[in-house]
């Protein structure tokens, strides 16, 4: 019962909040990685230019799905999910400084595993395959997110962790591994098919854009009829100050207060539960 979630969230974001620097480090890179590995598998499938868009949106939610199933059934710390340890902090079982050392390892080591992956998926030159469709799709997706304006990126990142935060939650209801894979997948789906923004995704989809823009042959632009020109929003500067740094506090506002602060005002406060 929600009740009973509320107080199994607690717990689990005063274990996070304890945990040593080396163990949360190394599930941070973990995490970073294993969303990125949903990145690529939505932007994979979703390739093909003759599907309809309401069909692609929804075979890449779907896909995406895979990098928050590896992380909670895997084990691993997702910033954008731990942003829910406030209803711990609220509670005040941790204190301020916990919380902010958390995000702030979570937040880096997410970075760390994300661009790890970039780096090696830019090298097996998978963005070239199907005639360089998956390329051009993963420039699409890059140049549309660093295209979007300060406050619309707040927004876009307030839906997304909200939803994700909720699928987070839904998981704490769930007794079977089975149970927690259906939890994850209709939040995640409708927050990717919606064109929310999620700032971990946005570690993974961005850079790999950036270094195919920079780095890719002259035979890869060619198979795309297109040219560096073409994708003027996708760098480096665009993606830290424009899309990074709006889309980060939107996630924190979605998490921590859509859901976190409501559900520990509703089953939390008051409580003088002990550990």
């Amino acid at each position: 019962m929600p009740d009973k979630m509320a107080e199994q969230a607690e717990d689990v974001g005063i274990k996070k909040a304890n945990r040593s620097f080396s163990k949360t480090f190394v599930l941070a890179i973990l995490a970073g990685a294993f969303i990125s590995f949903g990145a690529i598998f939505a932007t994979t499938i979703t390739a093909e230019p003759t599907l309809s868009p309401g069909f692609t949106k929804l075979l890449g939610g779907v896909a995406f799905s895979l990098g928050l199933i590896l992380v909670i059934v895997g084990g691993a710390e997702l910033f954008t999910g731990n942003n829910i340890i406030v209803m711990a902090w609220a509670n005040k079982r941790i204190k301020t400084a916990q919380v902010l050392r958390n995000w702030s390892i979570v937040f880096f080591g997410n970075f760390v595993g994300a661009l790890s992956i970039t780096v090696l998926m830019f090298y097996s030159e998978q963005y070239s395959s199907g005639s360089g469709s998956i390329g051009a799709k993963a420039l699409s997706i890059a140049e549309t997110k660093c295209s979007l304006g300060f406050a619309q990126a707040i927004i876009l990142g307030i839906l997304c962790n909200t939803l994700v935060c909720l699928a987070v939650w839904l998981c704490y209801s769930a007794k079977t591994t089975s149970g927690k894979i259906l939890s994850i997948l209709f939040p995640i789906t409708a927050f990717v098919a919606a064109g929310f923004e999620h700032s971990i995704a946005n570690m993974y989809f961005i850079p790999k854009a950036i270094l195919i823009k920079s780095l890719a042959t002259n035979d890869f632009w060619a198979s795309i009829n297109a040219s560096p020109e073409m994708y003027e929003n996708v760098t480096w500067s665009n993606f830290l100050v424009d899309n990074l740094i709006p889309v980060t506090i939107g996630n924190i506002i979605g998490g921590a207060v859509m859901v976190g602060f409501v559900y520990w005002f509703v089953y939390l406060k008051g409580n003088t539960r002990k550990a």
